[in-house]
């Protein structure tokens, strides 16, 4: 089933006004529970389901959307409604260290155990964002609702049931390129406070990664060497060769080359299984050679087990 039939032109609202996102998301309760018969006679569990989540973790994706959600027991259906902003309102971003300009809020209803279409349409509305940028465009500057709607209704996206890597993968986080100094890879895994990156040449294809670990290796003496004799402690600096190289030495000779990849298909089970029985922190989402997005364990929890 396409994206826009989970829609309905009377529940997509252009030019809203608000100072915060609870401001804009209750403007768009109320006036779903206006329009949608089924969504009124649970709007008070959607409100509370709704404002719940977002206290624990925001929804604001990046790329100036946000995807509140309500997961309620006993609504039988599956709506989206649209909010566009008149101006864009300033939103902590899931991670709560990152903030994002927001412009259009996506708000999705289900039963409780609806949570696989819930990830189908999020990962659906994320593709947007990341893919198609002129869409994303469009749809931010529509004069109405019902080219809003129009706009959705051709995008070539089915919702089916069985999650897959596309579906918990993280598309934004973004590679690394062979060339890059061990300064450039410092500075970036401070800044994003994330433990490794996918490199890539310059054509997208997957080489391997580059973590934490290669890089604090760099600096130190040769293990073999110093087992046996705890006196290589005195010998200088142990990461003098890093500071001395951190500007110019890149990274094609250290990173690591073997690493866990799936395809953009691989059921999500299949992806656990690779966490939880090989130990895996990181999966990456690989086809055709082309790298195509990051899977965290900390994906599989909060898009997955606490939807």
């Amino acid at each position: 089933m396409k994206l826009s039939s989970y829609l309905n032109p009377k529940c997509i609202y252009l030019n809203l006004e608000g100072d915060t996102k609870e401001d804009i998301i209750g403007q768009m309760i109320d006036n779903t529970a206006k329009y949608d018969k089924t969504f009124n006679e649970s709007v008070d569990l959607i409100r509370k389901s709704v404002f719940t989540r977002e206290a624990e973790v925001s929804t604001a994706m990046g790329s100036g959307i946000a995807i509140p959600h309500a997961r309620v027991d006993g609504y039988d259906d599956i709506l989206i409604s649209i909010g566009i902003m008149k101006e864009p309102i300033e939103c902590d971003m899931a991670d709560m260290r990152n903030k994002d300009l927001v412009k259009i809020f996506f708000l999705i209803t289900a039963e409780t155990l609806k949570n696989k279409v819930i990830l189908k349409i999020m990962s659906s509305i994320t593709k947007i964002a990341v893919k198609d940028k002129l869409l994303l465009e469009k749809i931010k500057n529509a004069k109405s609702p019902d080219e809003v709607y129009d706009l959705l209704s051709h995008i070539n996206v089915k919702i089916e049931n069985k999650i897959t890597a596309e579906d918990v993968m993280d598309p934004t986080i973004k590679p690394v390129s062979p060339y890059d100094t061990l300064d450039d890879i410092a500075r970036r895994l401070i800044t994003e406070e994330k433990p490794g990156f996918p490199v890539v040449d310059d054509n997208g294809y997957f080489l391997g990664e580059m973590t934490e670990r290669e890089l604090i290796s760099f600096g130190m003496p040769d293990y073999t060497s110093v087992m046996d004799d705890l006196n290589f402690f005195t010998i200088g600096e142990p990461f003098e060769e890093y500071l001395k190289n951190e500007k110019t030495a890149r990274i094609e000779d250290i990173y690591r080359k073997k690493t866990p990849v799936v395809d953009r298909k691989t059921p999500i089970m299949e992806i656990c299984l690779l966490m939880v029985n090989k130990g895996f922190t990181r999966i990456y989402v690989v086809e055709n050679g082309k790298y195509y997005g990051t899977i965290l364990r900390s994906h599989i929890i909060k898009k997955v087990l606490h939807i």
